[in-house]
């Protein structure tokens, strides 16, 4: 009797060590590869998914969550869209980088002859205890199969109090000819909200040179714009902060009120109104183009002057 309480005690203990190992995994921002994707929780709970099947358009994160663990992001097309709700341009999918026109192809909108993002191979994959980050290489291909850019992108995912903090470094280079990034309101780092964050419905849409509402944000230059909705009884928000060292700092916004939200430095004939305006850039072989945002999704709604301290610690390289 005394030996099979040892024995019990013992398997006991190897059992507990198993689940304080479990659990201390699940602590912290953790990055987990499961085939075409990368799994991404906080403290043990989803934050997002990294979506990067080849056989897709473009990588994307599908769902973002708040840090209560409220979707953000519209389902569809991703998911059957919900009785009521939008089904509008089908290539607004969670969040995402491309641009509508490099040398003429459409990377923005998706099917055929449209340009496509594949993925080529993660450089890290690493977990930790307030941040994760991966590195990835990604090829904007024509539809005819020609490689325009290899691009690095490494993204870093922070936990804070009460908020949920994604940094983008987004490092382009031509291969083989120029690329140029032409004129078009259709680019280029995007997210798609949930309907309830609509202007009708119960967002709101501001800017730091105090612009509020579509009208008033889009096609205008920012450091930062933010966009407040309340989901299922919470009032959250999503800021999208302009590094200072960015391409075209203060750069565009193509923001509209029906939940799209993007930085777009190359839209200025479109966002100014005049086509005598060429926002265009062209990149050279050996030359390289670098943006850098932070998607800082925050409870509350908060007002101007909290935001611009997120955005002033995110230029100081907090």
């Amino acid at each position: 009797m005394r030996s099979v309480s040892r024995f019990s005690l013992a398997a006991l203990a190897v059992l507990a060590a198993s689940w304080h190992a479990d659990g201390l995994a699940a602590e912290g921002v953790q990055l987990r590869e499961a085939g075409d994707r990368l799994e991404i929780t906080i403290d043990g709970r989803s934050f997002t998914t990294y979506y990067f099947a080849e056989a897709q358009a473009k990588p994307y994160f599908h769902p973002l969550r708040s840090p209560s663990g409220k979707v953000i992001t519209r389902g569809y097309p991703m998911e059957p869209a919900a009785e009521g709700g939008t089904r509008d341009h089908p290539h607004h999918r969670g969040l995402w980088f491309t641009h509508g026109d490099v040398n003429g192809a459409d990377f923005w909108a998706e099917g055929n002859g449209k340009g496509k993002q594949v993925h080529r191979r993660f450089e890290r994959v690493e977990g930790g205890k307030s941040s994760g980050r991966f590195v990835e290489r990604v090829d904007w291909v024509t539809a005819d199969g020609k490689t325009l850019l290899e691009e690095t992108r490494d993204v870093t995912i922070r936990t804070a109090p009460d908020a949920r903090i994604m940094d983008f470094v987004l490092t382009l280079r031509p291969k083989g000819e120029p690329a140029k990034f032409g004129d078009t309101k259709e680019g280029c780092f995007g997210i798609r909200l949930v309907d309830a964050f609509s202007e009708k419905a119960t967002g709101k849409i501001r800017n730091a040179e105090g612009g509020e509402t579509e009208k008033q944000t889009w096609g205008k230059r920012a450091r930062w714009v933010d966009y407040a909705g309340t989901v299922d009884g919470e009032r959250l928000g999503v800021a999208i902060f302009d590094h200072p060292t960015s391409f075209r700092h203060p750069t565009y916004w193509h923001v509209r009120g029906y939940t799209l939200f993007a930085v777009n430095p190359f839209g200025l004939h479109d966002f100014l109104r005049d086509k005598a305006q060429d926002g265009s850039h062209t990149v050279k072989p050996g030359e390289s183009l670098t943006l850098r945002y932070r998607v800082y999704i925050h409870s509350k709604d908060l007002t101007p002057e909290p935001i611009e301290a997120q955005f002033k610690a995110y230029a100081a390289g907090k």
